[in-house]
């Protein structure tokens, strides 16, 4: 290799990096200064050695591979620190874990042409061992923000926790009032239906023991002609037949009585139930039950039109939606002073659907409408609401990826729009 000029030399020498030329026989022809700082032996000392005589630990086969690409490809080669930490087994000049430690380097093969031809390849040796360091910040940071998202994680799965308790403890308050209403006007009239079944059937059998002491009377009395006009009335009005079928049909008459206390008792006990689960379901059964549960609220203060469109199952947590649905036709309901009408729409746009509900009501004003879904907030009148409602079913919509809508007018009514994605992305429904 030609020598190189005083100037080049003194360059080379200055360099904060190791400088290093190998011939193909990977035998040291160049060193600067910085290797010789760091490795502790002179240039003289390693001249013309090869290079694995001066350093033993050298991973002898990747080093040999890399040479043979650089003289072969007449391409530079790069290996950073990350994937090669410590190539020379230097001392670190910076500490990373309060103590000094092996230098961090990048290295970097690159031929030597003369006369177009590589004979020789260059080898440069960059101290990395503050970005190493840097690195190594980075890394404890991360760690750090990973346990504290974990903890954050905790933190809103309790504070979910405590709003499905508050949507539960909201659910239980309105499906108890309802279930109420629902109970007084079937427990009086199946009360009295129970209880005279009972006497029916007491009057009933006397009837039918007098009747039999009747014949029994005829027939020892004597008289043909009574016991054969007896026999006649017997046979035209089936009289054996009625012993038999009467005692049948009491006996299904309660049993129809007390399927509707144990429906009746089902329905308070409905208010007890709330299965999480994200399924297909159909709105308008969802619709069409939580108009039976609320009927005892509405049918008083409004006529319920039902615009139903097409509509696709939805996926969906259903006893969640109908939570929203029971909320958003008692508030209509409520509304209404005296006498009115409620409309339930139901549509379908692109991927997504619509349930909205119209009230002919008192309407809301135009400073609330922003309040409406906040936690507390409500204009009935003190212990006639907890203004959780609509807070709730904000909550509900928004965890199905959807949204509400409102529009009112003072005197005229209010229309919330429920809008919900007929499919849930993926990763909430693994949520």
């Amino acid at each position: 290799m030609a020598p190189l000029s005083d100037l080049l030399r003194a360059v080379i020498d200055e360099l904060n990096m190791g400088v290093m030329i190998v011939d193909p026989e990977l035998r040291l022809e160049l060193w600067n200064r910085f290797m010789a700082m760091h490795s502790c032996r002179t240039e003289e000392d390693v001249q013309g050695r090869v290079l694995f005589d001066v350093f033993p630990d050298l991973p002898e086969k990747w080093f040999r591979q890399k040479v043979r690409s650089v003289l072969e490809l007449q391409t530079l080669a790069f290996t950073s620190w990350v994937q090669r930490p410590h190539v020379f087994d230097f001392a670190g000049s910076r500490p990373i874990t309060g103590k000094q430690s092996k230098m961090y380097q990048d290295t970097t093969f690159f031929p030597i042409l003369e006369h177009g031809n590589v004979t020789h390849v260059g080898i440069l040796i960059a101290d990395a061992t503050e970005r190493a360091v840097q690195h190594q910040i980075m890394h404890d940071l991360n760690q750090r923000l990973s346990q504290e998202k974990v903890e954050q994680q905790h933190l809103i799965e309790k504070l979910e926790e405590a709003q499905n308790q508050l949507l539960q403890s909201e659910k239980m308050a309105a499906i108890g009032q309802l279930a109420a209403g629902v109970a007084h006007e079937i427990n009086n009239p199946i009360g009295y239906v129970y209880s005279n079944i009972g006497s029916l059937e007491r009057s009933a059998q006397d009837l039918l023991d007098m009747v039999r002491a009747w014949r029994e009377a005829v027939e020892a009395s004597g008289a043909p002609e009574l016991v054969e006009k007896l026999d006649d009335l017997a046979k035209k009005y089936d009289f054996d037949f009625i012993q038999e079928d009467l005692s049948d049909l009491i006996a299904e008459s309660r049993e129809g009585a007390e399927r509707v206390k144990r429906i009746v008792q089902d329905l308070k006990d409905f208010s007890h139930v709330d299965k999480a689960e994200w399924q297909l379901a159909d709105l308008h059964k969802g619709l069409d039950s939580t108009l039976n549960v609320v009927w005892n609220e509405v049918k008083y203060k409004a006529e319920v039109i039902k615009e139903y469109g097409n509509l696709p199952e939805v996926e969906c947590i259903a006893s969640q939606l109908n939570q929203v649905f029971m909320n958003l036709i008692v508030n209509a309901a409520h509304a209404i002073e005296e006498r009115g009408t409620i409309t339930i729409r139901t549509g379908c746009k692109g991927d997504e659907v619509f349930v909205s509900v119209s009230d002919t009501g008192c309407g809301i004003p135009e400073q609330n409408l922003t309040k409406l879904f906040e936690p507390f907030f409500t204009t009935k009148p003190v212990g006639k609401g907890t203004g959780l409602g609509l807070s709730l079913s904000y909550s509900i919509v928004q965890r199905h990826q959807g949204r509400i809508e409102v529009e009112s007018e003072v005197g005229r009514g209010t229309t919330f729009t429920v809008w919900l994605p007929i499919r849930q992305p993926e990763k909430q429904v693994d949520e």
